[in-house]
This record gives structure tokens, sequence and C-alpha cells, in this order.
């Protein structure tokens, strides 16, 4: 029974998952985290993803969903929806208390973290494909794809849960028919409703800097990507068209607007550093990459001066020597 609630969490909520693909988002997922402190604390977290945007959440207080978006709940009624809210309210109930009974079966000892995460995906051609995993501390140790899956490092704990799964057919044919066809029908439906917004491109901007050096001799080059969307972005440190190994990608980071921030690093030696230069790829480009070169940016500054301060000079030379004419002639 732990399993088919989870299972239940999993397909009955929506969400989104990671496919960075530039023609907009693919899958769809949704993730729970359920701490247990002890016997008698436990906290339930939910949350549905559309890739990597997060489009609902779930209120433990009043036992409802979220919706952050106007279009999350894609072709959902608002009976379904109420009925959904009221399935998800009795699966943490009904969760909550399967695990602390089943303490001992489960190989578990306070405190520990059980996550699940399930949901489908969209491939190309129309075809779908649906997934369902559990893990305990982050270790998965089972998965269903049309029948249930002990993982390698599950060992005995998943086992037995599959073991309860098959005791459970009726239920866990009702659990089959969610995952692999309300949740492409809810996929498709809710891609259609919020295309505009998840079909939007913002170009990425960069600019380059040096970090703090990390030996003697030697530069940090620092390559900001910020402000593009959608997520996935290709950025590398290159020497004319031979990519740079040494080059190290942070985290992607989240702007307030919804857009994305990347910052390539590549630690290399002072000497060494003319003629590099960081790479852009993104979807809203067009297809034209944009290159930044180490040291441009100082160079085309010192060129701009070079040429504007003189021809500036110049102008207020001759418009000074024109003043003073005029000023002879009305003397005169």
């Amino acid at each position: 029974m732990l399993l088919l609630l989870l299972v239940l969490l999993a397909v009955l909520f929506p969400g989104g998952d990671n496919q960075e693909a530039s023609q907009g988002p693919t899958s769809y997922r949704v993730m729970q985290i359920s701490s247990f402190a002890n016997s008698t604390w436990t906290q339930n977290r939910g949350s549905g993803w559309l890739d990597d945007l997060q489009i609902h959440g779930w209120n433990s207080d009043t036992g409802t969903a979220i919706f952050l978006k106007p279009w999350s709940k894609g072709n959902l009624s608002d009976a379904e929806v109420t009925e959904l809210e009221e399935i998800f309210r009795v699966y943490f109930f009904g969760f909550t208390k399967e695990v602390q009974e089943r303490i001992s079966d489960l190989q578990l000892e306070y405190p520990f973290e059980i996550q699940g995460v399930a949901g489908c995906e969209l491939h190309s051609g129309g075809t779908t494909e649906s997934f369902l995993k559990g893990a305990i501390e982050g270790l998965e140790f089972l998965s269903i794809n049309y029948t249930c899956w002990p993982s390698p490092g599950g060992g005995s704990r998943a086992e037995k849960v599959c073991e309860l799964v098959a005791k459970y057919k009726g239920i866990f044919d009702t659990i089959e028919n969610l995952l692999y066809e309300t949740c492409p029908r809810y996929l498709l439906s809710v891609l259609e409703a919020g295309k505009v917004d998840l079909q939007r491109q913002v170009k990425p901007k960069v600019w380059l800097s040096s970090g703090p050096s990390p030996r003697p001799g030697h530069l940090l080059l620092v390559c900001h990507v910020s402000g593009f969307y959608p997520k996935h972005v290709w950025v590398m440190w290159m020497r004319g068209e031979q990519v740079q190994l040494g080059t190290q990608q942070g985290d992607f980071l989240p702007n307030v607007d919804g857009t994305w921030y990347l910052r390539a690093t590549l630690d290399v030696a002072a000497k060494e550093a003319g003629g590099l230069a960081c790479r852009v790829k993104h979807s809203s480009l067009g297809g034209q990459d944009l290159v930044l070169y180490w040291g441009s940016s100082i160079s085309v500054g010192l060129i701009i001066l070079a040429v504007i301060v003189p021809c500036l000079v110049f102008l207020m030379g001759l418009a000074l020597w024109f003043w003073r004419r005029w000023s002879y002639q009305d003397i005169e």
C-alpha cells in the first residue's frame, strides 16, 4: 500500500520534467519529499513541474493545490481539481500512517526522507512515455514501468514493496490507467494552454570578467550569461574552434522575471589568455552564436577613446575658430 499511495500522488498531481529542449517543455513531473523526524512529526511537500518550470505547489495547511500559472489546470475541470485535491489529502494522511506502521518492515530509522517522482514525457512523433520512481534518502529503490521493478540498490526493502503491489491488481490497474492515459492527456492540454508563455524566446546577455586568481600566474576567466529563456543553453570557453575542456559551468540560477543565469569559468595561465573567447548558443539567437573575446572589451574601449577624443578636440577647436571669426566680423 505504501507504493500504491506513492503512485497515486505521482500520477494524479500535475507537474513537469527536465527535458531542456529548445522547442519548449516536453514532460510533466510531480515531486514529493516526505520528511519523518520521529513517530509524531512528519512534513510532506509536493510540487508539479513542466520541465524546469514549477506550475503547481501544495498548501499542506489547507490541503489544496496551488496553481502558479493561469493555465496550470490544462483541461482539468473544477470538479476534477476538487476530486484530485481530496485524493491528495487522503494520500498524505494514508502515506504517513503506512510508513510509520511499517518502519521495521522497511528497515528505516528516524530521521529519514522518502522521495517520489512520476510523470510522463512527450517524444517526437507524438508518442509518450510514463515513469515512476521511489527513493529513500536519495537512493532509488524501485521504479514502475507496467510492472514494479526493484532497483539494484533497493535490496529486500524494494522486493517487499513490489510483492505488496502484486497483491492489489485492481488498484494497480487504476493507477496504470492514470499513468498511461490521464497523465499524457493532461500534459498535451497544459502544453497547449500555456503555449504562448512556454514557447517564448528571450535572448541572453553576455559579459566577461575575472575571478579570484586560482594560483600565481593564472587567471580565472568568467563568462556571465543572463536573462535567457528557455533554460537550455550551451556555453563554453574556446580557442578558435577548439573547446577548452577545462571549462567549468556553475548552477543554473533563476532571475525574478523567469529567465535564467549561468556562468562558465576557465582557469588558465595568464600568458595564454589571449585569443580565448566565450561562445554562447541559444535557441533565441536564430543560429547566430554570441562570441566574446577575452580582452576585447578593453581594446575596443581604447580604440573608441583613441578615435572619439581627437575628433571632439578637433570639433571644439573648429567651433572656437568660427566663433572668434564671427565675433571679429561683428566688431568691424
